[in-house]
């Protein structure tokens, strides 16, 4: 669990327990976040947005406002396993 205030909002980022990162995707993560700035605090609560990063794929964050400013990451799908839905079937996205 993390902790970060961007203008001021106090949040905190934890992780699904059924996602497994390093500490370094876990920086990775944080430092996106913190990229967005002040964008953060237009979702509202109950809403969910990803980050694209190139080495760990997508990023998926739950956003909570009630009763406290809290991000969960809640999965992350590599690049290898992001697919395309097209008129003719599914294909991979790479």
């Amino acid at each position: 669990m993390y902790r970060f205030s961007i203008g001021n909002e106090n949040w905190i980022l934890r992780f699904s327990p059924n996602v497994v990162l390093e500490e370094e995707e876990k920086e990775s993560i944080i430092k996106g976040i913190l990229q967005l700035g002040k964008e953060l605090s237009t979702l509202s609560h109950g809403q969910s947005f990803v980050i694209m990063n190139e080495e760990m794929g997508l990023t998926v964050l739950n956003v909570e406002k009630i009763p406290s400013f809290i991000l969960t990451v809640s999965n992350r799908v590599e690049k290898e396993k992001w697919y395309v839905q097209e008129k003719k079937g599914i294909r991979p996205f790479l």
